[in-house]
Parts: C-alpha cells; structure tokens; sequence
C-alpha cells in the first residue's frame, strides 16, 4: 500500500470553535525561537500534522492502515511552496508536530521550508486544546487539521484535511 485510507470527518475537532483563545503554551521552533501562539498579533496559520518520516526509515507500526496518517511531507512541501502567497496577505506560517525540535531540524532542512515547525513533544499545547489524536506503537500522534488564529484566537478550523498535498492551496483558497 502507498499510503493510508483517506481521513473520516469524525467530529473529533468540533470542540475548537471560532474565538477560542490558543493556550499559553511556550512551544520550541526549528529555527531556534520559543514562540506562544497564544500571544501572536495579526494572522497565522498552523498546520497540525502528525508525523514526518526519514527516507531509509520504517514508519510507525501500521501507519498504512490509520486513515490521514500519511501526507506530512508532501502537506509541507505545499506550504513551503505556497509560502509567498501567504506572506504577502500578511500570514504567518507554522507547522506543528509531537515531534522534538531536533527531529523536525532534519526535515526543516531537507525540505528547504521557510516557515518554522513548532514541537509539541511535551504534548502540553494539544491536550490544553483537546486536539484529535490517534495512538499506534504505543505513541501518540495528532491527526491532521489546520487552525486559522487571529491575534491568539481560532478564526477557522480545517478537519479532516482530505488531501495534504494541495491542502496549502485549500487553505489559501478558503482565507481568499
């Protein structure tokens, strides 16, 4: 199999409504900055993802069975693409993961992107905003979704995320 069933739309994120404030949580970043999103000004877009692989890696315990679970590389190549667009509508960028910030340095580089991944590896920020989850090979691992924020507070959610790889173009699409 080349990757995963396609993401069901479980009502696993209809808990983050619009206005909700983001948790202040101090999440490290790939490019060496602590950063709380709770406290941001204007615009961002946060790409929730849950795991990116290394090539010559095996993946997680049956990751091609868990619906959504692939896509993270080809999801971020797509934002790193669409990087411009949303800088000139005057968005910021992130991606977040469980990953460590030292796991997501490798694929910052390898994948050239000009955004930074935030580490959620204490799992602190997901459980204070309850995100969706699914656990194999005994870890846990957020599902797939994006959140719009506005000054600290969710403006927009996208869940399930149905195809990673043009998902920036949905994104940008939906903020137009």
């Amino acid at each position: 199999m080349t990757g995963s069933p396609p993401p069901a739309a479980d009502g696993a994120a209809v808990h983050l409504c619009t206005g909700r404030a983001l948790p202040p949580v101090v999440l490290p970043t790939t490019d060496g900055r602590d950063i709380c999103l709770a406290t941001l000004r204007g615009r961002a877009v946060i790409a929730v993802y849950p795991w990116t692989g290394r090539p010559g890696r095996a993946n997680p315990p049956d990751w091609d069975d868990i619906p959504g679970a692939h896509g993270s590389t080809p999801e971020l190549e797509g934002f790193r693409d669409a990087a411009t667009s949303f800088t000139q509508r005057r968005i910021d960028l992130f991606a977040l993961s469980r990953q460590t910030t030292d796991y997501q340095r490798e694929l910052a580089l390898r994948l050239a992107l000009p955004f930074p991944l935030l580490s959620d590896a204490a799992g602190h920020f997901s459980a204070a905003l309850a995100l969706p989850t699914f656990t194999t090979g005994g870890e846990i691992y957020l599902k797939r979704l994006t959140l719009v924020v506005a000054d600290g507070r969710i403006e927009r959610v996208i869940y399930p995320v149905a195809d990673p790889a043009g998902h920036a173009s949905e994104v940008l699409a939906a903020l137009a």
